[in-house]
């Protein structure tokens, strides 16, 4: 009797065991989905500061520049960041500039001298990273407005 007793208190503390298990890795879940959003909120932050810093010359070059003339445009593999236990987040930046309509024709617009008597150069410059996170595919930008 003894030991049916003790079988049935094993089973029912296995049970109760793997019902917290499953609650525990419940709670897990949103925080590692926090935890990857923090770390690509954190790689954007680079990529703005970055097309903030580029020289103006670098971002308007024809040939290497980071940010191509659209429709072109440039796709980088990125390690965005590692999650706890060293696991890589791995993610696909694409790079791309779009010059302001009132530009010059001679940089990228139909402005004249009437319409921009500044000779201003503006240059919009975006950046998307994509990056999959459970089998799902997300995608966030950032873009910055540069003048000359």
């Amino acid at each position: 009797m003894a030991l049916i007793e003790m079988t049935v208190a094993l089973s029912i503390l296995t049970v109760v065991g793997l019902i917290m298990l499953q609650l525990s890795l419940n709670i897990v879940a949103p925080r590692q989905w926090a935890l990857q959003q923090s770390l690509t909120d954190a790689y954007l932050s680079y990529e703005r500061s970055y097309a903030e810093r580029v020289p103006f010359a670098t971002l308007t070059a024809n040939s290497g520049s980071p940010w191509p003339v659209y429709p072109n445009v440039s796709a980088t593999s990125v390690e965005v960041g590692r999650l706890p236990g060293g696991v890589p987040v791995m993610g696909m930046v694409t790079r791309t500039r779009m010059a302001d309509s009132n530009n010059y024709p001679i940089d990228g617009g139909s402005g004249t001298v009437l319409t921009n008597p500044a000779s201003l150069k503006v240059w919009k410059v975006q950046s998307v990273l994509t990056y999959q996170i459970g089998g799902r595919t997300y995608a966030k930008s950032r873009t910055v407005i540069r003048s000359q």
